[in-house]
């Protein structure tokens, strides 16, 4: 038997049915090693991936190649280690040579990673194709590319995950390599301590010992001066010694209040990227995904159903997600579309309704200028951009007819409307400016 030509053909099958990000992941370097009386030997570079092989991808695998090899009686997992070391094999889940058990159920207090928070489950769409692409390149060259790293977006949206699946690949890639994730309030809270107890140098050699150091919730920095200036520092000496720093936060450092202009400069040396919200066919693959890794299976009309209708953050779908499979399972039958309807109604969030002159107020107030001059029949520049980001926002956010806005803005006539929301979003398209302003905005209708 070719193990090499069985092998390349089960790859290509099992990685037509799981994302790119897993199948990087989880099976490269993987190997058929030797087939024995019908025991297939697959060989994996690490303790990590056998196990997450075994938990995850067992089923998967062992029905793979039996439909490729019809003399395949099971599967068994080696890890290949470097020449003379020890090998050990392993039978989905009896272990014939114990080594030091896989911990992935808790945080390593070493480095505050969450080992859940991995590639392996991270869905890849066009909402953070750009993180996602910045962090793969971080992994291969850290410190070197991308340094400082600032990813901003809402709450929910896999920020979180994705800098801290940057720490992990780290870790694997690089075992001598000291990792540690934090929120800006341990850190705060860190430093303030070091100074009431006098102890401030031992606070600067803890942090600066890190060749990647993660700091989660950023955004809370700006009235801190004290914590400013420190990060300030500590961010000097990593970057002087190529040493990779990753930040995340709700919104752009341009926007974080009383955020030092020294800090904003370093931010934006490196690379700043946002995660937005996941359109639709994002949220579709993420849900199936999920059914995936569950084992469970439900209409395509269901899942379309699902992610046209949840329009918010990924926390969101994956709760709508959870109430569908548990009602599936005290079922113990397929959905229909009625019943996950009437399941979601009393879920989702209801569309949301605002009053004109409320985004009228908004929009006022972001751009500094008197609320009437939005009415006012004029062409200065500055009123007719924040009238324009009115209806923009009125009809896209909310919904309104061209026919309303018009007639709610001084009168305007419809196809006045409608050119001014065409005009946002062209201008959208290659004005980040604007980008980041809209959504300043949104974030104060919330």
């Amino acid at each position: 038997m070719n193990t090499k030509q069985l092998w390349k053909s089960c790859l290509m099958e099992i990685e037509s049915g799981i994302s790119k990000a897993n199948f990087s992941t989880w099976f490269k370097n993987t190997s058929i090693i030797k087939e024995e009386t019908g025991i297939i030997y697959i060989g994996v570079p690490n303790e990590f991936v056998r196990d997450w092989l075994i938990n995850k991808y067992h089923k998967l695998i062992t029905k793979t190649i039996a439909e490729a090899y019809e003399n395949m009686r099971a599967v068994e997992y080696t890890i290949i280690k470097p020449e003379n070391a020890r090998q050990e094999t392993i039978v989905a889940g009896d272990t014939i040579e114990k080594e030091l058990p896989l911990k992935d159920l808790y945080i390593n207090p070493e480095d505050n990673l969450n080992p859940r928070y991995h590639f392996n489950s991270f869905i890849v769409g066009t909402f953070n194709e750009l993180a996602y692409a910045a962090a793969q390149a971080i992994i291969e060259n850290p410190g070197t590319k991308y340094n400082p790293f600032f990813v901003y977006g809402g709450t929910g949206l896999g920020k979180t995950h994705l800098i801290q699946a940057v720490g992990n690949a780290i870790k694997e890639k690089y075992p001598n390599k000291k990792v540690h994730y934090m929120t800006l309030e341990k850190f705060a809270t860190d430093f303030i301590n070091s100074l009431q107890s006098n102890k401030a140098n031992s606070f600067k050699e803890k942090y600066r010992k890190y060749d990647l150091l993660i700091i989660d919730d950023i955004q809370f920095i700006g009235k801190m001066e004290k914590i400013q200036e420190e990060l300030f520092h500590t961010f000097n000496t990593f970057h002087e010694n190529n040493k990779q720093i990753i930040f995340s936060s709700d919104k752009h450092p341009n926007y974080i209040p009383e955020l030092a202009d020294r800090l904003k400069s370093r931010f934006a040396a490196g690379m700043i990227v946002d995660i937005s919200e996941p359109e639709y066919e994002s949220r579709l693959a993420i849900l199936k995904v999920k059914l995936r890794e569950l084992n469970i299976n439900l209409e395509e009309d269901l899942m379309e159903y699902v992610a046209g209708s949840v329009q918010g953050n990924i926390r969101e779908l994956e709760g709508s997600l959870n109430l569908i499979v548990c009602q599936y399972r005290l079922k113990n039958k397929p959905l229909t579309l009625a019943e996950v309807k009437n399941l979601l109604k009393n879920n989702m969030k209801p569309k949301r309704n605002i009053a004109i002159k409320d985004v009228v107020k908004t929009v006022s107030e972001y751009y500094k200028l008197e609320e009437p001059s939005i009415y006012e029949k004029t062409r200065k520049k500055e009123i007719v951009k924040a009238r324009q980001v009115v209806m923009y926002l009125l009809r896209e956010d909310f919904n309104v007819s061209y026919p309303l806005i018009g007639q709610k803005l001084g009168g305007k006539d419809h196809t006045t409307v409608i050119h001014s929301c065409l005009k946002i979003k062209a201008d959208l398209k290659n004005d980040p400016q604007l980008l980041q302003e809209l959504e300043q905005i949104r974030i104060m209708f919330k």
